[in-house]
């Protein structure tokens, strides 16, 4: 049996009355705390597998994790209010998605047929398409409808077993509009089960009225959107897309070195379509979490390696752009640099499910299905420094966990296209009963 902590288990079980037990889990994945937090190398493959587990949650908290057996012995079954017998199922933490795109107005469905008929991403953008057709109709959008919108995005991730997300603005690329994005996300924090941590991402593009004026909009940004964004408290961390012909690496440095005085903490796009040396500029920042990494070279990657930044990739974004190089995720592992795995969640990769982004991890990057279950939940908790909340099933930790369909984690890759969610519990509520009728 794993005891996370023998000191706090005991003053936790000590309280009466447990809310909620599920008991007979044929394989339950703790991803507890032994193996590290971030999990690097081998020990991403080390799950903290209990067969026959059970966990009992009091309130938002888990109290117990150990075997069902051990259960009968600790508590008084028959007194629990809500029990879910987990027999030949699978249960994981939450689903952590570090690194999405949320907040944002219309579509762009016409794009995949742009694509198939082989127009470049810069002729879609030159007809009127792409990054900027979603900031126009974005500005254009009163935060209630972002709002609506959001909200029936994260129903669909928390189908899906996502129970924390990172959600970045980066559609208004004016203060106004930035703002706006990010009191949408404010808003649908205090109001949606999923944890929401907040982005300030007003360095995605350079929009349009800052044409050939790159550096006039990275003055904005520094002088007028950076303070005012973390004077209001709207986001934690900042992000800055870092490629060429967007954003260089002396611009993200400008923006993330003024997002650090300001109490902001740095994380940044980089190398998805050209080495700009941005893997060693991660480093240097000592980024959080680096996003993409297609291109990035073997330096900058061991830097990272060295720093502890987290390589966070996100393989339904080649997978949508149709070509056919992923991020280098068995090299990533070889230099010791922790991975997390994400949606990236946006108007040109517009999934909400981290079951997708295990079977891409698996299939396009080599991931195995143990590494790409720990880059969905502790790693991803690691890449927004929530490792001590969430991520993982262990007393004293959120009570955020799935219970999946199938009997052991292999499945989730392998079966693909489905949803395996059977049941959602978040903060210890369940939040998703696919087993229910409502």
């Amino acid at each position: 049996m794993f005891v996370a902590s023998t000191n706090v288990k005991a003053e936790i079980i000590s309280e009466s009355d447990p809310d909620l037990v599920i008991f007979n889990i044929h394989e339950l994945v703790t991803m507890d705390f032994r193996f590290g937090t971030p999990r690097i190398g081998s020990n991403m493959r080390k799950l903290g597998i209990i067969n026959n587990g059970s966990v009992v949650v009091k309130g938002d908290k888990i109290i117990f994790v150990g075997s069902t057996e051990e259960l009968q012995t600790k508590f008084e079954f028959d007194e629990i209010p809500t029990k879910i017998n987990a027999w030949n199922k699978l249960v994981t933490p939450g689903f952590v998605d570090p690194h999405t795109h949320i907040i944002f107005s219309g579509s762009r469905e016409n794009e995949l047929s742009m694509k198939l008929e082989g127009l470049s991403y810069l002729e879609i953008l030159e007809a009127g398409g792409g990054i900027l057709k979603t900031v126009r109709e974005t500005r254009e959008a009163p935060i209630g409808d972002l709002v609506v919108n959001g909200r029936k995005i994260l129903d669909k991730m928390m189908l899906h077993g996502t129970t924390t997300v990172e959600a970045k603005s980066g559609y208004g690329l004016t203060t106004e509009s930035e703002i706006k994005l990010l009191k949408a996300i404010q808003i649908l924090n205090k109001d949606h089960p999923i944890d929401i941590i907040p982005t300030f991402l007003g360095a995605h593009a350079v929009p349009p009225e800052y044409k050939e004026k790159t550096d006039e909009y990275v003055e904005k940004i520094i002088s007028e959107m950076i303070p005012k964004i973390a004077n209001e408290n709207l986001a934690e961390f900042c992000d800055v897309f870092c490629e060429k012909g967007i954003f260089s690496v002396d611009q993200a440095r400008r923006i993330l070195n003024k997002a650090i005085q300001n109490g902001l903490k740095p994380q940044i796009h980089v190398d998805e379509i050209v080495d700009t040396n941005g893997a060693l500029f991660a480093s240097e920042i000592k980024a959080i979490q680096a996003g993409h990494l297609l291109k990035s070279n073997d330096d900058g990657l061991k830097a990272m390696a060295r720093e502890g930044v987290i390589a966070t990739l996100l393989p339904g974004t080649p997978f949508c752009l149709m070509i056919d190089e992923y991020a280098p995720a068995r090299k990533i592992l070889e230099f010791g640099i922790p991975i997390a795995i994400a949606t990236d969640l946006n108007p040109n990769c517009w999934t909400e499910s981290m079951q997708m982004v295990i079977t891409l991890a698996c299939y396009k990057m080599k991931l195995s299905p143990s590494e790409a279950l720990t880059a969905a939940t502790i790693n991803g908790a690691c890449a927004l420094q929530r490792q001590d909340e969430i991520g993982s099933i262990e007393v004293g930790k959120k009570a955020d966990i799935v219970v999946f369909d199938v009997s052991n984690h292999q499945f989730l890759p392998y079966h693909f296209g489905v949803n395996l969610v059977s049941k959602v519990i978040k903060n210890g509520k369940i939040v998703i009963d696919k087993e229910v009728s409502l």
